[in-house]
């Protein structure tokens, strides 16, 4: 995995969250090159073209604004001037993000907001609604900030104050000794954020919960009490696993795989998804549902076998410590979290653990509960056909491929950083990234989206060619999902791709692959695809000499 550059701008003394980001990233086996910038230099930093910040040039920068520093501010204003003190913050905010947008377009902003307030109680509640106070006017910037995100592809608001937390945020003698304006355990958590976020924009990401059944899903054993005696609902511990569920629906929603391993028999596991009132999770909201008495380690595996997703990208929910200690032993990579002994505990300690951070969100994440059923069904059809050609005909596959469009933008960058199998160089490209690569002329896009009889897989595949010259074209990009290996989808592209090439002109194509720890099922697609190896993990197609390949899908 590459080395990430982190610049760190602040307003106190930033040298122990260097040092918190170091270590935070170092136990998740990250590499990181970071610049940290002088004492409240902030906005020299970001002013000035020459500065140390823009020589660097980061892949991320971490800009925390000390909230203690900004309430020193507000109390140096006057009279009415403190009534648009938020307006005139986030307003310098936005200048400096514009002018970061400018500079260093391929930049990740991280900015801790100001929801840990440091209240001054000067007016009491009153001042929640007095826009002089500063309780008003620190509420008004969070909500500013917030709007602005919105608006703002390479920005990601960290909320600054953590779930669940009980100690203190700022330690008076350490500001006024050190000029340090909060805990070392809150810098700590701070950089286990910010090293969380730079994991997601690098492709490490939870996609999938798997989730016991007895005592983590709901109360009491579902095979010795019935359905009628297990606890879920509106009463006594029930109302625990019932907050739990609706959670856990909400992960669906936003496209996180939820699956079942249990030790169980599967009618009877099922039987309450069916049949009890009060559950809340449905049975398609489980894209894969394994019970039987067989090894939950081996269950776990074949879950991943069918979802074709790393162990690193799976947690697994259980309320027994031995099954949890099994799984790690034999699963290492397995994220198993130590649920407390208290089911009420469950949702508030997992909630705590911020166990889902993403690098983006696209309107067709929610469909992934559906499409994993969808792939499900396919491979229960391949076991009935005798060879391989027959089970492509058979799924009657279909096919479009088009330049990237302004509805796909969110899919597009999600794919260039999910996918880590099926990654020719493994580059990552923002939402703000990818805008830039549609407007220029100079670059050709391609993206397929496939569906077959059972149902529409969505946008499954793109590559990104630069024109270097009018006769040479280079692949920066080819990236596909998992799930539709072998099913004929790259010779389709190729073809497309020398098509559209031919017509402008160009004359060869370089290809490169970049070996990771995890792409090598591409180590062979360029020679696959009719290119020369020219040494080094280089190669060269002359389109004169290609051959269009088959295919089994046909061209909506």
């Amino acid at each position: 995995m590459k080395k990430s550059k982190i610049a760190i701008l602040g307003t106190y003394a930033m040298q122990f969250l260097e040092r918190s980001i170091r270590n935070s990233a170092k136990i998740k086996g990250l590499t990181l090159d970071i610049y940290t910038a002088d004492y409240n230099t902030t906005d020299f930093e970001l002013l000035d073209s020459n500065s140390g910040l823009y020589e660097f040039k980061p892949d991320f920068i971490v800009w925390h604004e000390s909230t203690l520093a900004l309430r020193d501010q507000f109390y140096a204003c006057e009279g009415l001037e403190r009534g648009h003190f938020a307006d005139k913050y986030v307003a310098r905010v936005r200048d400096h993000l514009h002018t970061l947008r400018r500079e260093i377009p391929q930049c990740m902003i991280l900015f801790p907001d100001h929801s840990a307030r440091f209240e001054d109680n000067v007016f009491g509640n009153y001042g929640n609604r007095l826009p002089i106070s500063w309780q008003f006017q620190v509420s008004k910037i969070n909500y500013l900030l917030h709007d602005l995100t919105s608006s703002i592809d390479n920005m990601i608001l960290i909320h600054g104050r953590p779930e669940g937390w009980v100690d203190k945020v700022t330690d008076y003698t350490l500001v006024v000794n050190a000029d340090l304006h909060y805990t070392l355990p809150y810098i700590e958590w701070l950089s286990g954020s910010i090293v969380k976020i730079i994991e997601s924009q690098q492709g490490r990401f939870i996609k999938c919960v798997i989730l016991d059944l007895d005592n983590t899903l709901w109360g009491g054993i579902i095979g010795d009490d019935g359905i009628e005696g297990i606890q879920i609902g509106s009463l006594g511990i029930g109302k625990a696993f019932t907050r739990l569920q609706k959670w856990l629906k909400e992960l669906s929603k936003r496209g996180i795989i939820l699956a079942v391993c249990s030790k169980n028999e599967e009618d009877i596991a099922k039987n309450a998804f069916l049949h009890h009132a009060e559950m809340i999770l449905e049975l398609d909201d489980i894209s894969i549902f394994i019970a039987n008495w067989e090894s939950k380690s081996d269950n776990i595996s074949k879950i991943q076998q069918i979802l074709n997703i790393g162990f690193d990208s799976m947690v697994f929910l259980d309320d027994n410590p031995a099954e949890r200690e099994i799984v790690r032993m034999h699963l290492p990579q397995v994220i198993v979290p130590e649920l407390p002994e208290d089911p009420a505990l469950y949702l508030p300690f997992l909630i705590e653990q911020n166990l889902f951070e993403t690098a983006t969100y696209a309107h067709t994440d929610g469909e992934r509960t559906r499409k994993y059923k969808e792939e499900s069904d396919r491979q229960q059809l391949a076991q009935t056909v005798t060879n391989m050609d027959e089970f492509l005909l058979t799924l009657q596959m279909k096919a479009k491929v088009s330049r990237f469009e302004e509805h796909d933008i969110e899919r597009i960058s999600q794919l260039t950083l999910r996918s880590n199998q099926f990654n020719l160089r493994t580059i990552r490209y923002s939402v703000a990234e990818v805008k830039e690569i549609m407007q220029d002329p100079a670059i050709e896009t391609f993206s397929i989206e496939l569906n077959d009889k059972f149902g529409n897989y969505g946008l499954i595949s793109l590559v990104i060619v630069k024109l270097l010259d009018d006769e040479t074209a280079f692949v920066d990009t080819w990236v596909m999902s998992c799930r539709v290996l072998k099913r004929t989808v790259e010779p389709l592209l190729m073809n497309e791709i020398v098509d559209r090439l031919r017509e402008r002109g160009i004359k060869r194509i370089r290809g490169e692959y970049v070996p990771t720890e995890k792409n090598k099922l591409v180590k062979n697609l360029l020679p696959q695809m009719g290119f020369s190896s020219i040494g080094d993990d280089q190669y060269l197609l002359e389109i004169d000499s290609y051959h269009f390949l088959p295919t089994k899908i046909s061209i909506l």
